[in-house]
């Protein structure tokens, strides 16, 4: 199946934003229209001409650029990029010879390389207008790039009536041209396009009358602090509206009650504003005390906000390099909060994990 999208990136290097953008892209244009990961190749098949024949299904090559993308080292020490078996070095040369639209997303405050940095078949990647996706601005600027792809790949409708907060420079290769269709064929498309309608409606008229059944023995079931919910019902017909989420539900002081989570562990978290833009103040644990990671104001979307937060000024952090991506979703009297963490380990290398919590209002900010 033909994938519009292809994006390539260095696990060591942009595997987070890598995925954000991903599951971003995915929700715009459906999964069948990215491509992200070579990694499933079957054994015993030759990855070179596998990773050519997938970005051969191509119209647009997004290459996720980090800080660490032109220096990233083999075990060997030897630099990545000047091993001709290099996953992302082979995907960016298949993309420029076959003309495919290469487009450099830069992320981390990373910069262009330049065409001496790079091996003779991919130099002239430092030519490509790039484009850059800041954790500040993540989701306006995904919003732009999502626009600008659009002469690519069509968006769904949920994604065209997202409004843009904020302008990147991009200037994208043109695409190529549709074929033009002739008269034979426009009739075959009206023919096609009544009779799509004519099911449409069918479905809408059973639907209207499916969901308007009444609900009955609907199960309500609280939720269980400390742990990841995951509910469901054997009887009744229907599934519940969920209620709009208020500022009331989000605002106060909400603190993890599980006090056994490590040094690492995220312990209490402050919010503050009348939405949709509220002020997030995480606490994390550093030995008997709570390190504040400083406050940041993030925008909440009806069902969840994220921001990231460097822990490089926090002193008992330091000595780690550590980056937390916090995504906050309101459940209830409850506050799902996940916590993706990227860390240097001791020799250097990059690490990730993830941890979930169930947060509760502090006693005395009911």
């Amino acid at each position: 199946m033909k994938r519009a999208i292809f994006i390539s990136y260095r696990r060591e290097d942009t595997e987070g934003e890598a995925g954000r953008l991903f599951d971003d892209l995915v929700r715009a244009y459906g999964d069948d229209s990215v491509f992200m990961d070579v990694a499933g190749i079957a054994p015993g098949t030759d990855f070179r001409k596998a990773i050519d024949e997938n970005v051969a299904t191509c119209g647009v090559f997004l290459t996720v650029i980090g800080s660490n993308w032109v220096t990233a080292s083999n075990p060997d020490g030897g630099r990545r990029l000047d091993d001709e078996n290099d996953f992302v070095r082979l995907e960016v040369g298949s993309a420029l010879a076959r003309n495919i639209a290469v487009i450099p997303v830069l992320v981390h405050d990373a910069r262009m390389p330049r065409p001496e940095q790079l091996p003779e078949n991919i130099k002239e990647l430092a030519f490509r207008n790039s484009v850059e996706i800041s954790h500040a601005r993540w989701n306006s600027d995904v919003q732009l790039l999502i626009a600008a792809l659009k002469q690519y790949v069509t968006a769904t409708p949920a994604t065209e009536s997202q409004p843009v907060h904020a302008t990147i420079p991009s200037q994208l290769p043109p695409p190529v041209a549709p074929p033009v269709q002739s008269g034979g064929d426009k009739k075959r498309t009206g023919l096609l396009l009544g009779v799509a309608a004519a099911v449409l409606i069918v479905v809408a008229v059973v639907g209207y009358m499916v969901w308007h059944k009444p609900v009955t023995n609907v199960v309500s079931v609280p939720p269980n602090p400390g742990t990841q919910q995951s509910t469901s019902s054997s009887q009744g017909t229907s599934t519940p509206v969920t209620p709009a989420v208020t500022a009331d539900q989000i605002v106060g002081t909400w603190a993890n009650p599980n006090t056994k989570n490590g040094v690492d562990a995220l312990m209490e978290v402050k919010i503050a504003g009348t939405g949709p833009e509220y002020r997030v103040e995480p606490f994390g644990a550093c030995g008997q005390n709570k390190c504040n990671w400083g406050a940041q104001t993030l925008t909440f979307d009806g069902t969840k906000m994220e921001g990231l937060w460097s822990l490089a000024n926090v002193p008992e952090e330091t000595q780690k390099k550590r980056e937390a991506i916090l995504l906050i979703i309101p459940s209830g009297a409850a506050l799902g909060v996940e916590v993706k963490n990227t860390f240097e380990d001791a020799s250097g290398q990059k690490q990730h994990n993830m941890v979930k919590y169930s947060f509760l209002r502090a006693k005395g900010t009911e």
